[in-house]
């Protein structure tokens, strides 16, 4: 001991004896390295489903916020387009909001959120901010039911835009979200892609508001009225948003009271006259 501490004369056999000893110590250490490793797999495994889980989550609500996004951008644009069609109008307006809809397939009709608080009354148009939508048929307190104008016992007095050719646009009797021009003769001057605007007849809808565009004609000869088609401008299906005409628009005619009647009021004025006298 005192010459290997002095000398060094074991190192060369303490390094063969080291070599020799090793697979003995890395057998040893092998549970322990193993358990370390299968630990370490474990965790690793149960940290990464977690952040999986996470990130999933966070992806789900990423999507929720940008569908919601969208739908709100969607929506501030129907309500632009809808203050920009209000604007042509002469009358005032209501902004109303479509909350349901008929269940009756034989039905054309969505129910409001505006009633007869709000000043809506039967008969009432209802434009959508595209084109015509339809008018109101039935009012409650705090709601109205709005038959469209694709309904098939609904009638709309319109012209041409392009030369002023006047029909009469019903809802398809065949269920179809079209409409129908009614006793249009061969000779009028109606083709494929011309505008159909309200003519103001009738006095429920205001004049010149869009409402289909022609999408078929058909003339056969031998049949006294063409079969004409016309597709509406309103999104009638898929708007949330409308406005009701406020002011109603005044008669057609003038009203002229009865001659017995004038003849007495004249002679009441004339009494009155004659008695300030």
């Amino acid at each position: 001991m005192t010459a290997d501490k002095r000398f060094g004369y074991m190192d060369h056999a303490r390094q063969a004896l080291g070599l020799v000893a090793t697979p003995f110590f890395w057998l040893a250490d092998t549970p322990a390295r193993v358990g370390s490793s299968l630990g370490e797999i474990f965790v690793s495994r149960t940290e990464l489903l977690d952040e999986n889980a996470r990130l999933r989550e966070e992806l789900m609500l990423s999507r929720q916020q940008l569908l919601l996004a969208e739908s709100l951008t969607v929506e501030n644009n129907r309500l632009l387009a809808l203050q920009s069609a209000s604007a042509l109008l002469e009358q005032e307006v209501l902004p109303a909001e479509i909350i349901n809809v008929s269940p009756d397939p034989y039905s054309r009709r969505v129910l409001i959120n505006k009633g007869s608080q709000d000043g809506v009354f039967v008969g009432q148009a209802v434009l959508e901010a595209n084109g015509l939508m339809g008018q109101v048929v039935q009012v409650m307190p705090f709601s109205s039911w709005v038959l469209l104008i694709t309904d098939a016992s609904h009638v709309t007095p319109v012209e041409v835009s392009r030369n002023g050719e006047r029909a009469l646009a019903r809802g398809s009797l065949d269920g179809d979200t079209e409409l129908d021009l009614e006793f249009v003769i061969p000779t009028q001057d109606i083709e494929v892609g011309d505008s159909l605007i309200s003519s103001g007849m009738g006095q429920v809808y205001p004049k010149n508001y869009p409402v289909a565009e022609v999408v078929s004609v058909r003339r056969s000869s031998g049949q006294p009225y063409a079969t004409i088609r016309a597709r509406p401008m309103a999104q009638v299906w898929s708007t949330r948003h409308v406005m009701l005409v406020l002011e109603a628009a005044e008669p057609d005619f003038p009203v002229l009271a009865d001659e017995t009647d004038s003849g007495a009021d004249e002679e009441s004025s004339l009494a009155s006259v004659d008695s300030a006298n």
